[in-house]
């Protein structure tokens, strides 16, 4: 882009920040309803509605809560949720074995969902932290976290959850080779046309605390850290690397994980690959705002337009965000 140098007083910035219709006309980027998908965690139970003392106004909902808790939103112009389990501790195990159950939560949350609202988009999160006894995205063998194993079992959970209505599948665990064998499994069972939305550059940040404590999966044991499989927040080269093997494999979006801090990947992916590419605003960037707007006298609502608008700024098309159900609101009204 080539700019023209003009000289004080001719070139005055401010015009074109004086008025509300100025500033509108000129802003180069903007927020809309299609931009925003809903993370949303569920339990079993009937008519449960439990809060999230890490989340602040972010609850976990029953299947038959969950469906109510839909409407508005979606009238509100929701185009799509992500959904996470909340399991009971005697469904977990040391190998992942109920998310490739065809009656786990998560699937029949999918059928319900789909069975009232056929046209809203629901993303799966293909992962086994919330169904393992030690909290860990795969498989443990000894001190380590078996890659390859693991993919066994990934590549059966995302075909159960396919086979229950779901829309896309997300793997966020992190192992090697993941996308490629959950595309061949799709393909093999006549399933070319599921989308495959990859968490193709997800960092082991300190920012997923509050998302631990909402699934349960907080309690790392043996291994207590994600280290060794998500990657370094010290790299950004390795991000790119990351997402040109999933898009290799078959990936049709990706995610970047954690979002604010991690703007310049996004920035980065989207302009090196220029495919559908989303931020996750996640747990830990929600609590802070929370936080500080109610302990420091900040307006929280523009924290929160402000922090979404960064993502748009920086090349995302759209953003994972619990805001969502308040962003659609102040969308409608404004």
């Amino acid at each position: 882009m080539n700019y023209v140098l003009k000289k004080f007083p001719s070139s005055r910035m401010r015009r074109l920040r004086m008025k509300p219709f100025l500033r509108n006309l000129v802003s180069e980027n903007s927020i809309s309803v299609n931009d925003l998908i809903w993370p949303i965690f569920i339990v079993e139970g009937k008519n449960e509605i439990q809060k999230i003392t890490s989340m602040p106004y972010v609850n976990r909902f029953s299947i038959d809560r969950l469906i109510v808790e839909l409407e508005k939103p979606i009238k509100l112009g929701l185009q799509a949720i992500a959904l996470f389990p909340q399991i009971n501790a005697d469904l977990k195990d040391d190998n992942g074995i109920y998310a490739c159950d065809p009656n786990n939560l998560i699937c029949r949350a999918i059928q319900k969902v789909k069975s009232c609202y056929p046209d809203l988009g629901i993303i799966t999160d293909i992962a086994l932290d919330p169904y393992m006894t030690h909290g860990h995205d795969g498989i443990m063998v000894g001190d380590k976290i078996a890659n390859d194993k693991t993919l066994e079992i990934l590549k059966k959970q995302a075909l159960v959850f396919a086979e229950a209505g779901c829309d896309i599948v997300a793997p966020s665990d992190m192992m090697d080779g993941r996308v490629g064998i959950i595309r061949e499994t799709l393909e093999t069972n006549g399933m070319k046309d599921m989308v495959i939305m990859s968490y193709a550059a997800k960092y082991a940040s300190s920012f997923y605390g509050p998302f631990r404590n909402a699934v349960k999966a907080q309690k790392l044991t043996r291994i207590l850290d994600k280290k060794s499989y998500q990657m370094n927040y010290l790299n950004s080269d390795e991000a790119m690397h990351e997402i040109a093997l999933d898009l290799n494999e078959g990936a049709d979006m990706i995610i970047i994980k954690p979002g604010m801090p991690y703007l310049d990947i996004v920035y980065r992916a989207k302009n090196q690959f220029g495919v559908p590419t989303f931020a996750y605003q996640v747990s830990g960037e929600y609590s802070m705002i929370i936080s500080s707007s109610s302990s420091n006298n900040l307006n929280e609502m523009d924290m929160i337009i402000e922090s979404i608008s960064c993502f748009k700024r920086s090349g995302a098309d759209g953003v994972l965000s619990y805001f969502t159900p308040i962003l659609l609101e102040y969308l409608k009204n404004n």
